[in-house]
């Protein structure tokens, strides 16, 4: 899995970037297929924007938050990916279990 974590307007120090690498294990924890994320953390006037684009085997996936507090606004984003995650690996489950069903008749 690669993670690529770029800040627009902000300066990248190591505390932020541990929240964001340790809120992304929550999201391999639940799907291991995932290939590529990219985070993107931006600062617009008082307003902290964090976006990620999670490349997953055969999709693509994308989540933004936004806040007064840029940790928050990673919490919130890292919570919409996970729910997308998730959906997605149950989707890619019962068609897995579709096609089983199929070869079985």
């Amino acid at each position: 899995m690669n993670l690529e974590i770029t800040g627009k307007n902000i300066d990248l120090t190591d505390p932020l970037r541990d929240h964001v690498t340790q809120k992304i294990k929550k999201l391999t924890r639940h799907f291991e297929h995932v290939i590529d994320i990219h985070v993107i953390l931006e600062v617009i006037k008082r307003e902290h924007h964090a976006e990620a684009t999670v490349n997953i085997s055969g999709k693509s996936l994308f989540a933004e938050a936004r806040n007064h507090d840029m940790y928050s606004a990673i919490d919130m984003m890292i919570d919409k990916l996970d729910r997308q995650i998730l959906k997605a690996k149950d989707k890619m489950q019962a068609i897995t279990h579709e096609s089983i069903a199929d070869n079985i008749i």
